[in-house]
């Protein structure tokens, strides 16, 4: 195998490992099984059901577009244009069933799952920050007693006190030898 043909192979493969790729196959077969249990219901209940009030079965219904329409047997027109409208409502309610069920069974739960799931995670998120705020409010207050314990002649708190002086005078933080006398109070 070449190359090229590899990486299309490999390409392949990637894609079809794919989650998405994955999850539409499913959706599309249990959307197919789902379909003939609707059209089941449609054919073998509602349209009974909606056919009560007439005198045949809902996708019997029929008009007759130009001229007698004629029907054999079986089913099949022998002259005239029927238009069969019973069959397009039978469609539509199928149709109908179908988008009902899905909504109420599937979007709908999902839709307040997600809902659920995103003020927890909002809440679980405003938790944290208020976690942060705390620590930092924790570590500034360390700050100032560490500050205060050191006195107020710690200096600026750049750095280590060097000011090493060996008698009494005046500076400013620097070393002074004086020869004069102060009181002390």
């Amino acid at each position: 195998m070449s190359p090229k043909n590899e990486g299309v192979v490999a390409g392949f493969k990637a894609f079809l490992m794919r989650g998405n790729v994955i999850d539409l196959a499913v959706a599309v077969v249990i959307g197919a099984a789902f379909t003939n249990i609707v059209n089941s219901v449609v054919k073998g209940v509602i349209n009974p059901l909606v056919g009560a009030f007439g005198t045949k079965d809902l996708e019997s219904y029929r008009s007759c577009l130009k001229g007698p329409c004629v029907v054999d047997d079986a089913g099949n027109v022998v002259s005239g244009i029927p238009i069969m409208w019973g069959l397009v409502l039978s469609a539509v309610l199928s149709f109908l069933i179908t988008a009902a069920v899905v909504y109420f069974l599937m979007v709908l739960p999902m839709a307040k799952y997600l809902a659920r799931r995103a003020a927890h995670d909002k809440a679980k998120q405003g938790v944290q920050e208020t976690l942060e705020i705390s620590e930092l409010e924790v570590l500034k207050e360390i700050r100032d007693l560490l500050a205060a314990r050191r006195g107020p002649d710690s200096g600026n708190g750049d750095g280590p006190d060097t000011a090493t002086g060996t008698g009494p005078g005046t500076g400013s933080g620097g070393s002074s030898t004086g020869t004069g006398t102060h009181p002390t109070p």
